[in-house]
């Protein structure tokens, strides 16, 4: 299942991305990516989430997979499409993508490729959705405040599931 999700997100984002302005958001690419490796390094002894591996790879390139290529190609995406004006507009395609999200997630959870330890769970995961695609907007718009609200945001989560940083 994690290679039908990265094989369409590459199709997907080979179809429906600006490729010509791409480097307008290879910062916001890398800014996730940094995130999901960070979240992998701070939690590898307490995962709060854990892929299962699908047939053709292990735990390792699954989260490698899902770091520099499924996550990024839908910033991507994301951010190519995203409306130019229209509060509203924008909320509604926010709401879409965190509403693409949480299906992908669940379908992930019912075909037993994801689970949940440590208080975490799929609500959780759709309220992470909820603020991460304002987030990956702002750091498009003004990385700093970004950095600083995600420092904020990693301190309070590190709290909430009391993840051990020893």
């Amino acid at each position: 299942m994690h290679l039908a999700i990265a094989l369409f997100i590459i199709y997907a984002a080979w179809r429906l991305s600006d490729w010509r302005n791409w480097r307008k958001y290879h910062a916001t690419m890398l800014y996730i990516t940094s995130g999901g490796l960070l979240y992998e390094y701070l939690t590898e002894d307490y995962n709060l989430w854990i892929f299962h591996p699908d047939f053709l790879y292990n735990q390792t390139i699954t989260i490698i997979v899902y770091a520099v290529m499924t996550m990024p190609l839908s910033v991507l995406i994301f951010l190519s499409k995203y409306p130019s004006n229209g509060w509203k507009k924008q909320l509604i395609y926010i709401l879409k993508w965190v509403l693409i999200y949480a299906f992908v997630e669940l379908a992930l959870q019912l075909f037993g490729r994801i689970s949940y330890k440590h208080g975490w769970n799929f609500w959780y995961s759709v309220l992470f959705d909820v603020m991460m695609f304002p987030m990956l907007r702002l750091h498009y718009l003004k990385p700093l405040w970004a950095y600083l609200i995600s420092i904020i945001i990693i301190i309070i989560l590190i709290s909430w599931f009391h993840v051990p940083l020893d």
